[in-house]
């Protein structure tokens, strides 16, 4: 995660955009040298998001002014709803490659997932940013929402307090991590060497802080006891989470890999992909067999044969985590752009669907409660999304975020 570890050279891989063949990389080629990719930030592109930002504000600022019950359908049997249940819950989850990217980096000393560095933290600090707003606006008293941090009211028993001092520290750890980045843009070297000193710490830290808060999000719903349904609840929850939000980050890491290299019209690090891909479909299988293994152990695998809707979403869910490993079983499989992203999508789409699943289908207060999210909630969600995909795409724009294109390296 951290960007500023020793840039030692490390080869280049063969690379291809998608859907075409591009010529091969030379054996040895720098990958250290990250640049700005440049070109014009305001487009229809960039307007569209913007737009869709301005509507959320709009929505937001009813919220703060009328109370949260005028733009959402929480209520006393649902207190949170889409906004934690996408927008933290498996927001977060997408933004893991950020730490996964970096343990296999800078702990296990795998020089070769480099390249992949830069856009995995700016993935995961704006993924982060996007969760502790979510949260923020989830406040009902949003007024008091220093008490969490606060001595004198802080409940150290708390499933809550753990991730809500757990995710704001990380992202504030993500914050100094990108740090070096915005110095080396404005050429700050010496202030960006002294950074460098310390940033062991903080990478240590990103790796540590994420497996806790993770894991959390799954012990919040063993509390709930049987108001989950059985097919989702069970003590290991703590441990799918955590399992499945890896395989989620490096999906997206993927994704965005796939994306940018298409819309940038770069070159695709396709074999750097393909390993990430491995490792996240790989993590896929082991929730699969974790998943399907407790089901079988406490006796309620039969529940999913029901003809119920959540049955047909668990099915859906499994489905999800192991297609991708099917796609991209074989190195030579691995070798298709079109397979890498369908296989990042489906990954990402599954594990979506299961911690959706668990936070809001599977849940069930009790009678007489209902929930749908309200088109407040929807727009709330669709322009947080919206912006940080305009954030990530200004920020890959001007600051030194991707790989130097392999052309403008040699010419350099």
């Amino acid at each position: 995660m951290s960007t500023a570890a020793p840039h030692g050279a490390h080869p280049a891989h063969p690379v291809r955009e998608v859907g075409h063949e591009l010529p091969h990389v030379p054996a040895g080629a720098a990958h250290e040298e990250a640049a700005p990719v440049g070109g014009r930030i305001w487009n229809r592109f960039t307007a569209g998001l913007a737009a869709l930002v301005l509507v959320m504000c709009a929505v937001l600022a009813m919220r703060f002014i009328r109370g949260i019950g005028a733009v959402t359908n929480l209520n006393d049997g649902y207190p949170w709803g889409l906004w934690i249940a996408y927008d933290v819950v498996v927001g977060s989850a997408l933004a893991a490659g950020g730490f996964t990217v970096a343990f296999l980096t800078y702990i296990l000393n795998r020089g070769e997932y480099h390249p992949a560095v830069r856009p995995a933290l700016l993935a995961a600090l704006f993924g982060y940013v996007q969760a502790g707003m979510s949260v923020f606006f989830d406040i009902g008293r949003y007024w008091e929402f220093w008490h969490m941090f606060w001595p004198r009211y802080v409940q150290v028993n708390s499933v809550l307090f753990e991730v809500s001092l757990c995710i704001t520290t990380y992202t504030l750890v993500l914050f100094v991590e990108f740090t070096p980045v915005i110095l080396e843009r404005f050429g700050w070297e010496r202030p960006r060497q002294k950074i460098n000193r310390v940033l062991f710490f903080f990478v240590a830290v990103g790796v540590l802080l994420p497996t806790m808060h993770q894991s959390s999000l799954g012990s919040l719903l063993v509390i709930f006891g049987p108001q989950v349904h059985p097919l989702y609840q069970t003590q290991l929850l703590p441990l799918l989470f955590l399992t499945s939000c890896i395989g989620m980050g490096l999906a997206a890491v993927v994704f965005e890999g796939t994306v940018s290299a298409l819309a940038f019209k770069r070159h695709l690090e396709q074999e750097l992909l393909g390993k990430l891909i491995r490792i996240g479909t790989t993590l896929g299988l082991a929730f699969l067999v974790l998943r399907i293994g407790d089901c079988a152990r406490r006796g309620v695998l039969g529940l999913a044969f029901q003809p119920t809707a959540l049955s047909l979403l668990f099915w859906i869910e499994n489905v999800l985590f192991l297609v991708p490993a099917l796609l991209v079983a074989t190195e030579r499989a691995r070798r298709h752009p079109q397979r890498l992203f369908v296989a990042a999508c489906l990954l990402a789409v599954g594990g979506l669907l299961y911690r959706r699943s668990a936070y809001l289908v599977a849940y069930e207060t009790g009678a007489g409660f209902r929930y749908f999210p309200s088109m407040g909630e929807l727009a709330v969600s669709v322009g947080l999304v919206a912006f940080e995909i305009l954030a990530i795409t200004i920020a890959i724009r001007l600051l030194p975020v991707l790989p130097k294109e392999p052309e403008a390296a040699e010419s350099a």
